[in-house]
């Protein structure tokens, strides 16, 4: 188990925060709806009835939408786009890795490596795509969850009737959710990028060495 922790502690750590993180947001979410609730004179919910809500729904995927958004977009653009002197950056005229050549391929590499063809090229850009599947998935969980909790308010408020999925996808309600988050995903990237030219983290992967020059692509 030692062996097991220590092989997989990054991802470990990362998701272990993310539980601790959700279920902290779940608990002062619950609490505040809790709150808007009373306010109209409604009953309060249980927290597990809360997990079921258009408002938790739509708090958690409005946030998983532009975070997949931003790593997936990043991946591509990372692809085809540089920034001279960023450990973040692929060297300037650096095209395919020579290791991405199925000639290359070796009795250990992926099954899609070693048959080449429409499963290498599927494989080669596998990562991009998981990553925008995912936004996909958030961004209808986000509308779905946001509808729910758009008609409840508006019920609450004005007693006006519930509008479908599509309607609230036309609303400028949903895409300042949407672009609040967008923004500042891509801010936070675009700052990293920048800030690894000049700055350093001893250790880390994401920083270039301590002694490189500040001109030196990659990490």
């Amino acid at each position: 188990m030692s062996r097991w922790l220590r092989d997989n502690a990054l991802t470990v750590a990362m998701l272990g925060a993310f539980l601790i993180f959700l279920t902290l947001q779940s608990v002062f979410g619950w609490q505040v709806h809790n709150e808007e609730l009373t306010q109209y004179g409604a009953a309060p919910l249980s927290w597990w009835a809360y997990l079921g809500t258009g408002h938790f729904a739509e708090a958690v995927f409005e946030n998983w939408e532009s975070e997949f958004l931003q790593m997936g977009g990043y991946v591509l653009l990372t692809a085809y786009l540089v920034q001279k002197g960023s450990a973040e950056s692929k060297p300037e005229g650096q095209t395919d890795r020579p290791d991405d050549d199925a000639r290359r391929a070796t009795p250990d590499s992926p099954w899609p490596a070693r048959v080449g063809g429409l499963p290498l090229a599927i494989y080669r850009n596998s990562l991009s795509i998981a990553l925008l599947l995912i936004f996909a998935g958030s961004f209808l969980g986000h509308l779905l969850g946001g509808v729910v909790e758009y008609n409840q308010e508006q019920a609450l408020e004005s007693g006006a009737p519930p509008i479908s999925a599509v309607q609230f996808l036309g609303t400028s309600d949903f895409w300042f959710q949407s672009m609040q988050n967008w923004q500042s995903e891509f801010l936070a990237v675009g700052v990293l990028i920048l800030l690894s030219i000049v700055l350093r983290q001893h250790a880390s992967p994401e920083s270039k060495p301590v002694t490189a020059a500040h001109a030196e692509t990659g990490a």
